[in-house]
């Protein structure tokens, strides 16, 4: 299919922009060249947002709290993108708000420790606190831990289909997890599909910036072989969560998010899968601005929604 005439706007913004030297590139000057180039994003009321602290391995973890309304709702615990490397709360509260809004759930994002200051298993060690947080603190967040989803985009959608596999395991003390709710997640560290070489350049995310995110995430080569870094490098997906994956046609890493599905399915867990047609990698961050980020958060709102009736 062609390119969305959105996304296709989008993409003529940044295609004067020079892709760095990624043999060359440190971590700081990579945030310094994502803060450059944020995108203005539609943002929404909610009913309310709170901001929790609490300790983590490696010093406090923020926790931001997005309720749509009153009483003991579901939730959402949310990881976001950016290669593990960059983004905060702040980049991905577009989002988060509509999903709130938009599933009736309350969307807890976490701020967790960013690579290469702290690599793998750095992140999956705060996530998973965060989760153990999340479920002992659950009446004074006024959720119901019963009802709880893991969620994430790019590298926060790795995060959270690790989560999902370690409390499958029993691993880690963590809460259950009813629901694993993943945008275009990162899920080996080969880079080496079919959509990673017809889309390794020109849609934003590129084959080399994706080797050098890995590169910064992973201590060794050898941590690929571990799947809470690289969740395809697994043979045991029965008993996961049920899953919504939204992948994007133009995306590098469409067909690893693909083929998580299709081994969740093939072990008999429920799973709805859509790759969304026209669209490149990150879109659903890109509310107000381009339709489909809009109709995917739709989408993914009344997923979340069913799952945690």
């Amino acid at each position: 299919m062609a390119i969305d005439p959105q996304a296709a706007a989008i993409l003529n913004m940044f295609a004067a922009m020079p892709e760095p030297d990624y043999a060359t590139l440190d971590a700081g000057a990579y945030r310094a060249i994502v803060a450059q180039q944020q995108l203005p994003m539609s943002n929404e009321a909610v009913a309310s947002v709170e901001h929790f602290s609490m300790p983590g391995d490696g010093g406090p973890i923020a926790l931001r709290v997005i309720r749509p309304g009153p009483g003991e709702l579901p939730a959402i615990v949310f990881f976001h993108g950016g290669g593990w490397v960059s983004c905060n709360l702040d980049t991905h509260d577009n989002l988060c708000r509509r999903l709130a809004n938009r599933s009736g759930c309350t969307v807890i994002s976490v701020d967790y420790r960013l690579a290469p200051e702290s690599p793998f298993p750095g992140p999956v060690n705060d996530a998973c606190a965060a989760l153990r947080w999340i479920n002992a603190h659950a009446a004074a967040l006024r959720i119901d831990p019963v009802r709880l989803a893991v969620c994430g985009d790019s590298a926060g959608g790795n995060l959270a289909a690790a989560c999902a596999m370690l409390s499958r395991d029993s691993t880690m003390e963590l809460p259950a997890i009813a629901h694993q709710l993943l945008f275009y997640p990162v899920m080996d560290a080969a880079c080496d599909t079919g959509s990673f070489d017809t889309y390794a350049r020109g849609y934003l995310l590129t084959r080399d910036m994706m080797r050098w995110f890995w590169k910064q995430y992973l201590r060794t080569p050898a941590d690929a072989d571990d799947s809470r870094a690289c969740p395809l490098r697994t043979d045991r997906f029965a008993g996961l969560p049920a899953a919504t994956v939204i992948t994007a046609e133009f995306d590098p890493l469409r067909d690893e998010g693909a083929r998580y599905a299709q081994c969740l399915s093939a072990a008999g867990v429920p799973v709805e899968y859509k790759c969304w047609d026209g669209v490149f990698h990150g879109f659903a961050s890109m509310t107000g601005i381009l339709g489909a980020a809009d109709e995917a958060l739709e989408f993914a709102a009344q997923a979340a929604r069913r799952a945690l009736a």
